[in-house]
Order: structure tokens, then sequence, then C-alpha cells
């Protein structure tokens, strides 16, 4: 059984998250509800570009693909799609699909040539009624993976007419209708202007759709409560560690209540000790700690949370809990990222804050030209370097380019975070 899909929907304009095609107010900032979604359980997002022209296109296109290098779940695109070369450049900018528009005339010859291009598993169709999947439903199954309805009330007439898959809009939230509609064979998940509000709780409506027999993409334990040891109160420590950077954020403590609820509803909830009850980090303060992954220790007795923490993880208002220095011996850093990450920061404090003497300054200073100059001789110094059987030489010539290398990241605007986003999914 496959598993079904919970999909948020996006619009965008000039570059910014709208509230729809019909009201371009601002949706709030993008990459925080980017970031939202990607956290708290969506499988899917769906973008639509708004754009009036080439220019806003391409501005649009420019913002998807930065979206994409900061999240794990799976974009999907439309609108201003008017020749193939459009589909290219959003699967280019990071989209694993693309959504045309049942109701514009070129669909079907986009569709054609995208699908023999692509692959029809990277085509969607998106519609407001069944005429189209009327009319072309003997040649539609050769040419798109799902659709995407538009319409709730055309539920019933898009089963009889097509066995493709679909996703289907729904008006408002309720849970016992979206289990029904997800038992549906070929319903492969739902979408919705409610699904975008930060009240709902995904991987609650996920546990619920789960218990009903549905098969959904969230949390289910390979190490249940009873396979722990718990300790003298009967509860397990919990370390509590950012998923992406490896700092260690808090310690805390699950009850078997807390255990089971972090599973249910994808947030890290612990038992207080202090105040005998359950709570769910952030409720009150925002700082939600969204779950990546719990892995239990050698001795079953301790637990380590990998989490994605909004704000501050400490009630003190900073990053982590572990803050209090006791004792320090100096060492030489020799963990590559974060050497990188140290050095390139560096460099950007000297552009923020320029140094007399510098010369990350002076390179800052003499633009981007003399930034470029300087890479292009480095590189060639690692060419004639490597042709020596010294090997040091390369080694001091290699450096030598990253650091320049960095100083261009710095006058671009691009971090490490977006080189290694950018690598990890070649």
């Amino acid at each position: 059984m496959e598993k079904k899909t919970i999909v948020s929907t996006l619009y965008l304009k000039n570059g910014v998250a709208v509230k729809g095609p019909d009201d371009f107010s601002s949706a709030g900032d993008l990459y925080s509800l980017v970031q939202m979604y990607n956290d708290s359980g969506i499988d899917k997002i769906i973008i639509y570009d708004l754009s009036d022209d080439d220019n806003e296109h391409e501005k649009n296109i420019h913002t998807i693909k930065n979206l994409w290098q900061n999240i794990e779940i799976p974009i999907c695109a439309g609108g201003n799609i008017k020749r193939l070369e459009d589909i290219k450049k959003f699967l280019y900018a990071g989209c694993k699909q693309v959504v045309l528009n049942g109701s514009k005339p070129e669909t079907t010859q986009l569709a054609e040539e995208g699908s023999k291009r692509f692959g029809k598993d990277k085509m969607l169709l998106s519609i407001q009624n069944v005429d189209y999947i009327f009319k072309h439903r003997a040649e539609m199954q050769d040419m798109f993976h799902e659709i995407v309805v538009m319409d709730y009330n055309i539920l019933e007439a898009v089963e009889n007419i097509t066995p493709i898959p679909y996703i289907i809009q729904m008006d408002e939230y309720n849970p016992d209708e979206i289990i029904e509609v997800l038992k549906k064979v070929n319903v492969r998940g739902i979408m919705g202007s409610f699904i975008n509000n930060t009240e709902i709780d995904v991987m609650a409506l996920k546990t619920e759709c789960r218990k009903a027999g549905i098969k959904m993409d969230n949390f289910e334990p390979a190490i249940q409560w009873s396979d722990l040891k718990l300790n003298s109160d009967g509860m397990v420590p919990v370390i509590v560690q950012d998923y992406k950077t490896n700092e260690v954020l808090m310690l805390a403590y699950m009850n078997e209540e807390a255990f089971n609820t972090t599973i249910n509803i994808g947030k890290m909830t612990y038992y207080s000790r202090s105040r005998k009850e359950l709570w769910i980090k952030g409720m009150t303060s925002g700082h939600i700690q969204y779950v990546k992954s719990l892995t239990a220790d050698c001795d079953y007795d301790t637990i380590l949370a990998r989490v994605s923490q909004v704000g501050a993880a400490c009630h003190t208002g900073n990053r982590t809990c572990f803050f209090n220095e006791i004792i320090k011996k100096e060492y030489v850093e020799k963990n590559p990222l974060k050497v990188f990450e140290t050095l390139y920061n560096v460099i950007a404090d000297r552009k923020e804050h320029p140094k007399e003497g510098s010369y990350t300054n002076y390179l800052f200073d003499k633009g981007l030209d003399k930034i470029l100059k300087k890479c292009g001789e480095e590189c060639t110094e690692i060419v004639i370097a490597a042709k020596n059987p010294d090997s040091q030489e390369i080694k001091y010539e290699i450096s030598d380019f990253l650091y320049h290398i960095m100083v261009l990241m710095v006058e671009k605007g691009i971090t490490w975070e977006e080189i290694t986003t950018e690598l990890s999914q070649r």
C-alpha cells in the first residue's frame, strides 16, 4: 500500500509568499513558513508562481531554488509554464514535479513533450473541472503521474473517469471526512488552506489516519517504552541535539506518556519533575522542538533526540542550556565543517566590520574583479603544485584557494550550508 500524503500550498508573487491568486497580501515570511512545513509533518509543498512576466518568473524560480536548498521535503511547482524550457527551469531549481494547468490550451502539448523529456513521473495536472480529463482520458496515463483536483465537488466524477491517482483539495478541516477520503484507493493525498494553518497538528492527524488503517509517513517506533530501562523515578533522561549542527541543546526527562506523545505529534514532549506534569516544549514560548530522530543508547537507559529547534532551547534565551564554562583546554579545531564555518564567519565579520591592514578587507575594497582574479591565480597555483612531487606545496595552495573562495562566497552572499546542501543533492 502506498503512503498517503498531506500537501501544503504556497503562492509566490515577486519572490514572496502571498495569500492566493486573488489576494496578493502577505502570507508571512516565506522561509519561516516553508521551514515550519518541513518540520511539522507536511509531505509535499506545491508552489504556484503568480508571475506576470519573464523577469518575475525568473525571480520566483530563483526563490524556489533557495527554498529547496533549505528543506528536506519535496517541492512541486506550477504557474506561468508556457514552454518546455519553463518545465526544465522548475525541475533544475530542485522541484520534484511540475504542475500543468488543465484549463490552458498548451497543456497537452507541454505534457507530451515534458513526459517524453523528463518522464511522466515529473508531470502533474491541475484541474478545476472534469473537461480536460474527459477529453484526454485516453492519453493521460502516458503523460501524468498524478492529478491535483482543485474542487472537492468533482471528486466522484474524477473517480469515474480516470484511474490516475490524485490529490484532492478539501474545503475544511474535518478529521473524520479526511480519513474517509484518504481511504479511497485513487486518492494519493489531501490539500487545502486549513493545512497551511499553524494551528493544525499535522502529525496528530497522521496518527489518527494510521489508527484508521491508512499508511502515512509518520513515526513508527522500532523500540517501545517497555524496552527502555527506567531510572528510579520511572523516567528516561533525554539529551537533545540540533540535527543540523550537532550542538547539544538541553537535557530533560520523559515518562511513558511523554514518550508516546512525542512520537504521535512529532514535537518533543517531556515530564516536568518540578511541576509534575507533561509539557510540550515551546507551546508557550513558541520555541518548539520538531523531532527528526530518537535513538536509545547501548544500555537502553538514555535517549538522544535530534531536533529542529525553533528559537532558543534554554529558558534563559540562550540557544543552548550548556553555556556556563567550567574548564577549557585550548585545542586546534580539525573538524572540517567547523573550520570552514569559523573562517567564513571571520571573513564575513571583516566585511561587516573592516579592520585596518586586513588583507581580507583589501580584497573587499578592490571589489569582485580582484577577488575573481585571485581565485583564478590560486587555481593555477594548485595545478602547478600538483606537478610537484612535494605534497606539502599542494596542501598550501589548496588552503590559499579555499580562503579566496570563501571571500568570494561572502562577497556573493553564499553560505557553506548552501554549498553542502547542493552537494548532498547530487
